[in-house]
């Protein structure tokens, strides 16, 4: 069934997310433009103006001309798309990219805001399907905006902003997809019994049955086989594939079964 996302949450989020990511990339220095990410081949400004070409997308504008970009970081077809907009734009000073997002940002705020409910209800095309919602297309940008700005602030070690509400919407599309991440990716056999807290900002807790399928379930039947607690920025961090397991032990607690536990924390990334 498609999703149904309430305009006046995810939109006034959007626009803000917008905004955020403008005022952090203000002023930033060459040096800082070129700074590396935990991104593989991406620059802080390779990360904007991948966002400048979604959003130049969505207002119909094409991506600059090139040959086919390669590279073994590029996994499908939306990661060649979004290699032409890093591609054509890297001659490109990263003030001047940072002026083509704020101007881009602000036509799609505009947009966003002359929307109304049933807009965000109409069938769109989105990154997880074609027979979605408008609405669950514009939570996937708030995500992927949301996410950026902290790959951003990690390379520039600047710290992140206090942004609950935020944090709790980017973490509504994974866990519209809990029950695959613990079964396909994580591989949790058939009969374990998963429990998954999230601490700091946005913190929730999540409860997954593996029995012919993963599914989240409200409570489970029996004590959790294998448990997870971990920062909810750290969660998003991790199933957005920033970093591994390996690199966060400190922040991750696990309890039941031990080499389910690390199988988990090491299977949480999901997207590509």
């Amino acid at each position: 069934m498609p999703t149904r996302v309430e305009r006046d949450h995810v939109v006034p989020l959007l626009i803000d997310q917008f905004d955020a990511v403008a005022e952090l990339c203000g002023g930033l220095t060459e040096a800082e433009w070129n700074t590396p990410t935990c991104l593989p081949a991406w620059t802080v400004k390779d990360v904007l103006s991948h966002l400048y070409g979604t959003e130049a997308m969505l207002l119909g504008e094409k991506p600059p001309e090139g040959p086919k970009p390669a590279g073994d970081h590029i996994k499908n077809a939306t990661g060649e798309f979004n290699e032409l907009w890093v591609e054509g734009l890297r001659p490109v000073p990263g003030a001047e990219v940072l002026g083509r997002f704020t101007e881009a940002a602000e036509r799609r705020k505009a947009e966003l805001q002359a929307m109304g409910q049933e807009d965000m209800d109409k069938p769109s095309w989105t990154p997880v399907g074609p027979d979605e919602t408008y609405g669950r297309f514009m939570r996937i940008r708030h995500m992927d905006l949301f996410l950026h700005e902290l790959d951003i602030r990690d390379a520039l070690g600047i710290p992140e902003r206090e942004s609950s509400e935020h944090v709790a919407l980017a973490l509504e599309e994974p866990e519209a997809a809990l029950g695959y991440i613990v079964g396909k990716r994580a591989g949790m056999p058939e009969g374990s019994r998963v429990k998954m807290e999230l601490t700091g900002p946005g913190g929730r807790i999540w409860f997954v049955a593996v029995t012919d399928r993963a599914r989240q379930v409200e409570a489970l039947d029996g004590d959790p086989t294998v448990g997870i607690s971990l920062p909810s920025s750290t969660f998003l961090r991790l199933a957005g594939g920033r970093l591994s397991a390996d690199a966060v032990t400190d922040s991750v607690s696990l309890t039941g079964d031990p080499a389910l536990g690390q199988q988990l924390a090491a299977g949480l990334a999901y997207m590509i």
